[in-house]
């Protein structure tokens, strides 16, 4: 909120203007503003008829405790703490549009989110490796034997290096060679030079962030972290034929573009993977069922609630207080989140918010994957193939985890979303 302060300050004064991805993301930044403006709405006192005739559920639990005037939340100091979450999260957003206005910024921000996803990756491998489990200054006491980084869920993490890794395949591909080896010296030359580079040190990267993200034995992490991989690839591939037969890029532009996929999926997954544990993962996705598992009951429960507050929602941040009334199994532990972000989402904020949500997502995503079909610069659509594919793990993810309630996963969600516009719109030197 300093930052925006501050940006609105020099904007006033004429030392900064507005980007062009702004002026393009205007349709989403006005969704998102409706969002935010959503939330804090229902944190508002209205006629108690309106209550009953917008959120009967929400009257009816409020009744006894209310004479004249009620909230749509169940709870408005909780949705308020939301609301201002909510509108940092917004200012994120447009804060990404507006500073990260050359390539060379973009670059360093990218660089900066996979330093921390390394960092992540390796605190969180030599604590589970080394038998020695702690979260920074206390001792684990979940997701033991596994790696969690600093976080407290291990699934979390998985969802944090997904997003880290997307944005580190995405500048290994903006940094990718064009143009065909002429010659075995040529060829040599161009491999000694790739293995002093930062290409080097970014594929080296990856591999580590790999190696955690298997040692985190998240079974959706990884699922979501492969299938993003592997449709985003097709969709950047496609983008990268269809270009290359208008003549806007090389027709070599398509080979090590493949020869990064199939390295990624070969090494990371059949040498690495299988190194570092692959197949715990695959014994714990094959021991999964509905017999073992609380999630699909969970899940019932957490439609219920949405149901009951279809279309205005319990208030942000109520999950916690409104899942007892309709839990109908003994869960072990307090439930403060629904194990699917949709879900919680659709009963906190209703039909109302999920619409908002649902625009400001599916909007970003295809300006992300239209970059990869009518942007020339290798540079943006390295940018727009992160942004595809980041989102794409996260929205596989949420299905079974609430990735998107932690504020660290949420804001970097959000930098993808901003991801999306800037490789679609934002300048590049030559234009393309």
């Amino acid at each position: 909120m300093l930052i925006s302060l501050v940006w609105v300050c020099l904007y006033l004064t004429g030392r900064v203007a507005l980007t062009e991805s702004v002026k393009q993301a205007k349709p989403v930044i006005i969704s998102f503003a409706l969002f935010v403006l959503w939330v804090f709405i229902q944190t508002l006192p209205l006629p108690m008829s309106w209550v009953v005739f917008l959120s009967p559920e929400s009257a009816a639990i409020q009744s006894g405790l209310v004479d004249d005037f009620a909230q749509l939340s169940v709870n408005s100091f909780y949705t308020f703490e939301s609301a201002l979450t909510t509108l940092s999260f917004f200012l994120i957003f447009l804060l990404t549009l507006l500073l990260l206005n050359t390539a060379i910024r973009i670059k360093y921000f990218a660089i900066v989110i996979v330093v921390s996803g390394v960092f992540q990756a390796v605190y969180g491998s030599l604590m589970t490796l080394s038998g020695v489990e702690y979260i920074l200054f206390f001792a684990k006491e979940a997701s033991l034997g596994a790696a969690s980084g600093t976080f407290i869920n291990r699934n979390h993490f998985a969802g944090y290096l997904e997003m880290s890794l997307a944005i580190g395949v995405g500048l290994m591909i903006a940094s990718l060679s064009r143009q065909p080896s002429v010659s075995f010296r040529e060829w040599l030359q161009r491999l000694i030079k790739t293995l002093l580079s930062s290409k080097a040190v970014i594929r080296i990267a990856l591999a580590i962030m790999v190696i955690a993200l298997v040692l985190s034995r998240s079974r959706m992490g990884n699922i979501a972290f492969f299938s993003s991989l592997a449709i985003a690839g097709v969709i950047g591939l496609f983008g990268l034929w269809s270009l290359s037969r208008k003549g806007k890029i090389s027709r070599y532009a398509v080979r090590p573009v493949l020869i990064l996929f199939t390295s990624l999926i070969v090494i990371d997954l059949f040498i690495v993977g299988a190194w570092f544990g692959i197949d715990k993962v695959k014994d714990r996705i094959e021991q999964t069922s509905f017999a073992t598992e609380i999630r699909d009951e969970m899940d019932i429960n957490a439609l219920d609630h949405f149901q009951s507050f279809i279309f205005t929602g319990s208030g942000g941040g109520t999950f916690s207080e409104v899942f007892p009334l309709y839990k109908t199994v003994l869960f072990p532990g307090f439930i403060d989140h629904a194990h699917n972000d949709f879900l919680e989402f659709g009963g906190e904020f209703g039909l109302a918010g999920l619409f908002l949500l649902a625009v400001i997502v599916g909007w970003s995503l295809f300006k992300a994957i239209q970059s990869q079909f009518v942007r020339r610069s290798y540079f943006m659509r390295g940018v727009g193939f992160s942004a595809t594919m980041g989102i794409v793990a996260i929205m596989i993810h949420s299905t079974v985890d609430f990735n998107l309630q932690i504020p660290a996963n949420a804001a970097l969600f959000v930098v993808l979303l901003a991801f999306g516009w800037l490789s679609c719109h934002q300048r590049w030197l030559n234009g393309g």
